[in-house]
């Protein structure tokens, strides 16, 4: 049977384009080159081959599968992003290979289209009745085959991935097409790209074109991917209601310094805003259908009434409370002086902190601050009485008239779990609290963790004029509970009811918003029962901090061919497909509010939408026919559009896999570092592999997020660290400084690990490893080995192979893998050379979830998100905030002559805020110490 050799796509992209109409599940690629094709590959045989550690293999192994074109193409229109993904591969072998399209998408998409080209034939997705589409899928899951092609990816993207068996020396092209509205939050949209490949590619070209009537304030691009030499590039040009970005570099530009592989690997970010000079908003109309992007320049903000309601019980135990106080004082921080608030803690009681609310002074902010720092966990989780209390309090305000008028009541909540004191049951403690708010204030609902309710939280914040948003459970909760505080802090209009020319409008979006937030963005679509826009009227009516705000007037709409000549294809139908996108979200959203019959008929025509203009929604599937298998149904594959509860349950299972087998935990590892990278998606918790090595670089690789952590430490020589220390098995790592033999004048003083002590206390085994030989102890046996032997020692608990390029690998029973390296260093000119040591933990998955040390503290992951700025990167780690690079690090463990080359990013003054403490609080006195 001949090899099989894999390829796996890895393109992970995030790219807009906006085409002219076409037929419903076809997909026209433009005969302009500027349009979009993306991909990555990495080949790997699936046999044979010694076992390292189960990570993602960074193959550069690719010559029987060439990707020759990489080309993404993003058009913005109005807001509107219609995307295509498009890459194409030659299998060059003699012999058929299967081949792996991979990529992300955000989830907020709906995707319209997927087909795979080859042999001069389409085959093209058709978009179905779930229910439908669920036969063929039965049929294919009971053949055998993996039919599902949509799976979670993080927090805010899917992954979709699909297969095909390629002949020899023949092609393939893939073609995957979402749509979306761009959202504006905090004054900004942001189309984000993930790209990475593993080779460089003959043709490889970003292009993106933004078209806004309203004309374009400014606009950034940035890749976390970009050196120095990179950056000039990026080529931006800007005219008044125009951008293009554009982006390609050579195959020789590609190549990563001192690697074979590819630099490109990481995010493309593009943020931009439109200008606002208008207080009714711009209108644009095309072919039938108009659209309306509301929010007035120069509001001042409405003063808020916020009552915090936190859960304390059990559950929160840990790091969770923890991250809530800090969040907590935060926010109370953010608060403006006219704004009043209260803070209620609950378990299966309820403690407010005071019976009423309290203005925000700066000495009232204080007083809670001080509060806040002292929360403990207990109890129950009694949810009903919470909110409830909650909204006694809003009302009792509004009726003494001790809070202002025109102000905004809000409730946010934050709980981790399921109510299970009190009122228990979801339905009714839905009901109890609709009733209670009556529609008069806002409730907001934070849902931390895996094993919240969220399903109950979502529909009971809609139900009352508010949202719900998942909190993970990861170093950045407190980035993350800022971040949601601050897109509902600052309100500006409440009550904002748009209103269009009575008989010249139908089938409105949702045309009434509790309210109107700072840097967002109110969007309202609808059928034009005319053409005549010259007498189409608007009017908008809302709450404002000192009086109504009152607007109206006829609509100036933008003349397309006028600001655009001979750039029809542009804007096609743009505005049809953005009423249907927002429509069929709306009907969504509804379909699980109101009576039973309110709810099936939003369903039903949520799914007739659904098929007509062939979206891929959570009522409908898309169902995929492999060429290799056309006219049989077990080749069918289904594209689902995945519901928040199916991730939740997804991410669930997964936790619960990774606790109970613990897959390749993290690892730690010293190396030096080259160059630049990328911005995590999301940020769930991700096993990676910790490993030290050169002058002394540590590398906390994370192949769950295709990422990596790196930092240095540097002290005099002599000095021993603690690497890995687990209490529980008696598993103990440290290391010991060295200095290189010769120091110039004036020189700096490079110092390495020379020599590790690796002790196992309940296994009665320990090793001394130096760069002059290797002594292993066990059972009152000693056995010395020098880095030129080769072979191997088999004991019941311990498992030794050395070999004579001067790697030993060491398995000890139930417990970790872990691998040495000695490397010699030498410098020609010189005439000097250095020993030295690199450690890497291959498998520590049987350590306890105490484990710690300069390594053994990552053993069991670590959550992150990097922000990229224009200039900067900053990462937001364990609560705290740094300013990062990108840089690169060799992985010696699988190519232990020449290393891998690694991007990562680079955490300075020796992993300060990455790592708990500081580094000096690992030194030990003692090779043998754990202290």
């Amino acid at each position: 049977m001949p090899a099989v050799w894999r390829v796996l796509l890895l393109l992970l992209l995030w790219v807009c384009i906006w085409l002219p109409a076409q037929a419903q599940n076809a997909v026209e690629v433009s005969s302009k080159e500027d349009w979009t094709q993306s991909f990555y590959t990495e080949v790997q045989k699936t046999g044979g081959g010694r076992h390292t550690r189960s990570m993602k293999k960074r193959s550069t192994k690719v010559a029987d599968v060439e990707v020759y074109s990489v080309k993404l193409g993003c058009i913005v229109t109005s807001r509107f992003a219609h995307t295509i993904m498009t890459s194409k591969a030659m299998n060059k072998a003699n012999t058929s290979q299967e081949v792996f399209f991979e990529m992300d998408l955000p989830k907020t998409a709906f995707i319209t289209n997927f087909t795979m080209e080859m042999d001069g034939r389409s085959y093209v997705g058709q978009v179905k009745e779930k229910e439908k589409a669920k036969k063929q899928y039965d049929k294919a899951v009971s053949s055998g085959q993996t039919a599902g092609l949509v799976k979670a990816s993080g927090r805010n993207m899917e992954k979709f991935s699909v297969s095909v068996n390629v002949a020899a020396q023949s092609s393939v092209t893939f073609i995957l097409t979402y749509e979306e509205l761009l959202q504006r939050k905090l004054g900004k949209y942001e189309i984000l790209s993930r790209l990475k490949t593993e080779q460089p590619v003959q043709e490889f070209q970003i292009q993106a074109d933004i078209y806004e009537p309203q004309g374009i304030s400014f606009v950034e691009a940035t890749a976390t991917f970009l050196t120095n030499e990179l950056l000039p590039l990026v080529e931006k040009t800007v005219t008044d209601t125009t951008a293009r970005i554009f982006f390609s570099p050579t195959a020789e530009q590609q190549k990563c310094p001192g690697c074979e592989g590819s630099v490109i690997n990481g995010d493309f970010i593009i943020t931009y805003d439109v200008k606002r000079e208008k207080d009714l908003g711009e209108i644009q109309a095309v072919n039938g259908y108009f659209v309306h992007f509301f929010s007035p320049p120069d509001l001042s903000r409405v003063p808020k009434n916020v009552v915090f309601v936190i859960d304390i019980s059990g559950s929160m135990r840990g790091t969770k409370i923890k991250q809530t106080r800090e969040a907590m004082v935060a926010i109370l921080n953010d608060l403006h002086e006219e704004d009043h608030f209260a803070i209620i803690l609950f378990d299966s009681k309820i403690t407010p902190w005071k019976k009423f609310l309290t203005k925000a002074t700066k000495d009232n902010v204080n007083e809670a601050i001080r509060y806040i720092k002292k929360i403990q966990d207990s109890g129950a989780t009694n949810i009903n009485a919470a909110v409830l209390r909650a909204v006694t309090m809003l009302q009792s305000e509004r009726r003494g008239e001790k809070v202002p008028d025109r102000s905004a009541d809000m409730i946010i909540l934050l709980t981790d779990g399921m109510p299970n004191s009190g009122v228990s049951d979801s339905s009714t403690i839905q009901m109890n609290v609709r009733s209670a708010i009556g529609g008069n204030m806002s409730l907001f609902c934070l849902g931390f963790g895996n094993e919240v309710a969220y399903s109950f939280l979502d529909v009971m914040s809609r139900q009352n004029k508010g949202l719900a948003r998942r909190i993970f459970e990861a170093s950045d909760a407190v980035v993350q509970l800022q971040g949601f505080y601050e897109e509902v802090s600052s309100p500006l209009l409440l009550e904002v009811d748009l209103r269009y020319s009575d008989n010249k409008v139908g089938h409105l979006t949702k045309n009434h918003y509790s309210q109107l937030f700072n840097g967002s963005e109110i969007v309202v679509a609808g059928q034009l029962d005319e053409n005549d826009m010259d007498n189409f009227l608007v009017e908008v009516f809302a709450q404002g901090p000192q009086e109504d705000f009152q607007v109206q007037g006829k609509a100036s709409v933008s003349d397309w061919h006028t600001t655009y000549p001979h750039l029809e294809y542009v804007f096609g139908d743009f505005t049809e497909r953005l009423w249907a996108y927002l429509t069929i979200q709306q009907l969504l959203e509804n379909s699980d509010l109101g009576s039973q019959q309110k709810k099936d008929n939003a369903t039903a025509r949520a799914l007739a939408m659904s098929l007509q203009y062939g979206f891929v929604t959570p009522l409908t599937s898309m169902v995929v026919t492999k060429p290799d298998t056309e006219d049989g149904s077990d080749g069918s594959l289904i594209a689902d559009k995945l519901t928040e509860a199916q991730r939740q349950e997804a991410e669930r299972q997964r936790g619960q896999a990774q606790r109970s087998q613990k897959s390749q935990p993290s690892r730690s590892t010293f190396r030096s570092p080259t160059r630049v990278l990328s911005r995590p998606s999301s940020s769930s918790r991700s096993r990676g592999a910790s490993d030290v090595d050169g002058d002394p670089h540590f590398l906390i690789e994370l192949p769950d997020r295709d990422d990596a952590l790196c930092f240095n430490i540097n002290d005099k020589p002599g000095t021993i660290f603690n690497l890995v220390r687990d209490a529980k098995s008696g598993f103990l790592v440290n290391g010991q400084i060295i200095g290189k033999k010769k120091v110039l004048p004036g020189g700096n003083i490079n110092t390495y690990f020379g020599r590790f002590v690796i002790a196992h206390q309940k296994l009665g085994v320990r090793l001394e490893v130096s760069t002059q030989g290797i002594s292993v102890f066990y059972n009152g046996e000693q056995i010395k080995l020098l880095w030129s032997d080769t072979g191997c020692i088999k004991k019941t608990n311990i498992d030794l192979r050395i070999t004579n390029n001067c790697s030993l690998t060491v398995t000890l029973r139930h417990s970790v893998r872990f691998m040495v390296i000695k490397h010699t260093k030498v410098w020609r000119r010189q005439h000097d050379q250095q020993d030295y040591l690199g450690f890497y933990t291959l498998d520590s998955h049987h350590l306890s979830a105490s484990v710690h040390g300069l390594l053994g503290q990552f053993y069991n992951g670590v959550e992150f998100e990097v922000e990229v700025q224009k200039n900067y990167a900053v990462m937001y780690v364990k609560g705290q905030t740094l300013n990062v690079t990108r840089h690169w690090q060799k992985d010696f463990s699988r190519d232990v002559k020449n290393g891998e080359s690694t991007p990562c990013w680079f955490i300075s003054n020796d992993g300060a805020g990455l790592i708990d403490g500081t580094a000096s609080d690992y030194i030990v006195l003692g090779l043998l110490k754990d202290e």
